[in-house]
């Protein structure tokens, strides 16, 4: 596991095959990092399945409304939704998206950003300057690595549990 700098900026997600550990980045996208500490720490993004795996591309998941979890899952509802929470404006920076980066999910409207999010498999420079950048793996990308693939899934990997590490 890699050395955790800031406790109050690092997400730990459990995984079936162990943890992933991503720093946050405060300082390039507040916005999304305090919507992913309140819904971490709310309990909402527990046991949340990876609704989308692009094999090459990225992982989503964190869409916490209904049809999302373990056990209400289903495939025609799942990424259509995101919290209760408002919508967060995007916050681009010049942060490439880079293998084990953390990206804000979202509609065309580039602020629409909500609690969904997904982690690269691999550079997806495509995605620079029009997504937003707001973590990276530090630990734990064998982990994303063996998710589960499909649009969506049959049998979907999900987050076991997501916290905040100084909570943790």
């Amino acid at each position: 596991m890699a050395e955790i700098k800031d406790p109050e900026n690092t997400i730990l997600i459990e995984l079936k095959d162990g943890t992933v550990t991503i720093e946050l980045l405060p300082d390039v996208a507040p916005q999304h990092v305090a919507r992913m500490k309140e819904l971490a720490r709310s309990g909402a993004y527990d046991n949340v399945v990876f609704h989308r795996v692009i094999d090459g591309f990225m992982a989503q998941t964190g869409d916490v409304a209904n049809g999302n979890t373990e056990k209400d899952y289903n495939p025609r509802m799942a990424g259509m939704g995101g919290s209760d929470l408002p919508n967060v404006p995007a916050e681009f920076s010049r942060l490439p998206f880079d293998r084990g980066v953390l990206g804000a999910a979202r509609s065309q409207n580039p602020d629409s950003a909500n609690s969904q999010f997904f982690i690269m498999f691999k550079d997806g420079h495509f995605l620079n300057g029009q997504y937003t950048v707001y973590g990276r793996v530090i630990s734990g990308m064998e982990h994303v690595d063996a998710i589960t693939r499909g649009e969506p899934p049959a049998n979907p990997d999900k987050m076991l549990s997501v916290k905040v590490a100084a909570d943790a």
